[in-house]
This record gives structure tokens, C-alpha cells and sequence, in this order.
């Protein structure tokens, strides 16, 4: 079974279709990119599946339980968790605090302030920041703001992280290093989906790609498959390597 499902995932703003007729699955353990143009429904898709906006018709599973309905502290209770296109921290706090939140609010069984700041402790250690713990996050590099907000979403001990752009705004060295983060996060247990449009990081590190345009899945596969797909490669790729990317 696998760990996320989607069956006919649609989600209209107005007359638009921003997630047309959408099925997907993650197994369990795998790393699995999402990609497609701006635009394509893939910052949608994650809403949908962390229960940020309702789906109008289809149906999310996680290990087949029904997401549909749910608040995203139900969802994030359940063991989904996610990090932000822009990332979503509590600037004037310490690093600690920021990653204390994610142990208090967003573990399926309410917990001592021990235990959660064990939880927090570990997080921080796992991605590499114990030596920030107490500086506002307003003071950090982009990239270590990035790194809290993976680590506050380790904190929830969630079973699938979705990771929203996480190499976005970071250079050569910063990317191939969070691709090394990303890894050490599946090989730990947890199933990893991401949106990203660095694409040395999702060929470098993903099992399987989905590929969105204009709210629709237009292909699916390995990455080599992906590489050399036609319809990828006049939607996205070619956009991108005319462009410089």
C-alpha cells in the first residue's frame, strides 16, 4: 500500500482549474520530485494534501486514511509534515523556539516540555544548527532559515515530509548540500515528496518524478525517463535550458 495517495485530485479557483484530475502515489521510503513551469498546481497540490485549502473533488489517502476534511494540525498529527515556498518562521524568536513549536503542536500525543525540547535538541542536531539554538532567526543565512524550518518539521516526527522548493534562492555548494539533508532525512525513515526547480537536485536525488502543467499530470517516471521525455521537455526542460537553467 502506498504511504500517499491521490485518486482524481481536482481543485478549481474560480473557472480555473489549478488541479485538474490529478492521480499520484509515494511508497514508502522513496524520494519523489514534483516539477512543472510556474503556475503548473504544484504549491496547490501540497495545500491539498496538507489540508491548507480544500479539495473540491477527489480523494488524498496516507497510510490509507482519508485526508479529505481534515485541519492541517489533524493532517500534521498523522505524521505528514511540510516546509514552505517561503519559508514560515517566527523571525524575532531563537532558533530553539521556533523548533520547541513544532515538538509541542504537531506530535499525535501531547507531550511533557521535556520531552519536546529532547525533540527540538535532536532536530537541530540532525540538521546541523545546535550551534544557533538561541539566535534569532531574523539573524540567519537564508539557507539556515531553511535549515530550521526542516528541522521544526522533523520535530512533529512525521512519516512523509513534503519539502517545498527547500534549494530555492541557494548556491551551487548550499544545494548540494541540502541534496546531501534530503537524503540523510529518507535514509533516516521518512518518505520524502518535494517540489523543486533546481533540476540537479531532482535528478540527483529522486526515485521517481510527476510532472505538472497547467494542473495536470502530464508524465511520470524515473528520472532518465523524465529526462527524455517529449512532452517534458517542451513544457519545462527546453524552457529552462533556453533560459540558462
Amino acid at each position: 500500500m502506498p504511504i500517499l495517495e491521490g485518486q482524481d485530485v481536482t481543485k478549481y479557483f474560480g473557472g480555473l482549474a489549478a488541479v485538474s484530475h490529478v492521480d499520484f502515489h509515494i511508497e514508502q521510503g522513496e524520494i519523489v520530485g514534483l516539477i512543472g513551469p510556474n503556475g503548473a498546481g504544484k504549491t496547490t497540490l501540497f495545500n491539498l494534501i496538507s489540508g491548507a485549502i480544500p479539495l473540491k473533488s477527489g480523494e488524498i489517502t496516507f497510510k490509507g486514511q482519508k485526508l479529505n476534511g481534515l485541519k492541517p494540525y489533524q493532517i500534521c498529527r498523522k505524521g505528514v509534515s511540510r516546509t514552505f515556498q517561503e519559508t514560515k518562521i517566527f523571525a524575532d524568536m531563537p532558533v530553539f523556539q521556533n523548533v520547541l513549536m513544532g515538538a509541542f503542536f504537531g506530535t499525535p500525543t501531547r507531550i511533557s516540555g521535556t520531552d519536546a525540547a529532547e525533540e527540538a535538541t535532536q532536530a537541530l542536531e540532525f540538521v546541523e544548527l545546535s550551534a544557533m539554538s538561541e539566535t534569532p532567526v531574523h539573524d540567519l543565512t537564508l539557507v539556515n532559515q531553511k535549515r530550521v524550518e526542516v528541522a521544526r518539521a522533523l520535530s512533529t516526527k512525521p512519516k512523509l515530509l513534503l519539502l517545498d522548493e527547500l534549494m530555492a534562492g541557494l548556491n551551487a555548494t548550499e544545494t548540494s548540500e541540502a541534496m546531501e539533508l534530503v537524503t540523510k532525512i529518507r535514509n533516516s525513515g521518512i518518505t520524502i515528496f518535494m517540489v523543486e526547480h533546481v533540476m540537479k537536485a531532482i535528478m540527483g536525488i529522486c526515485e521517481l518524478i510527476m510532472v505538472l502543467h497547467q494542473g495536470e499530470k502530464i508524465a511520470e517516471g524515473t528520472p532518465q525517463e523524465i529526462a527524455t521525455s517529449e512532452p517534458v521537455m517542451k513544457v519545462y526542460l527546453g524552457e529552462k535550458a533556453r533560459a540558462g537553467g
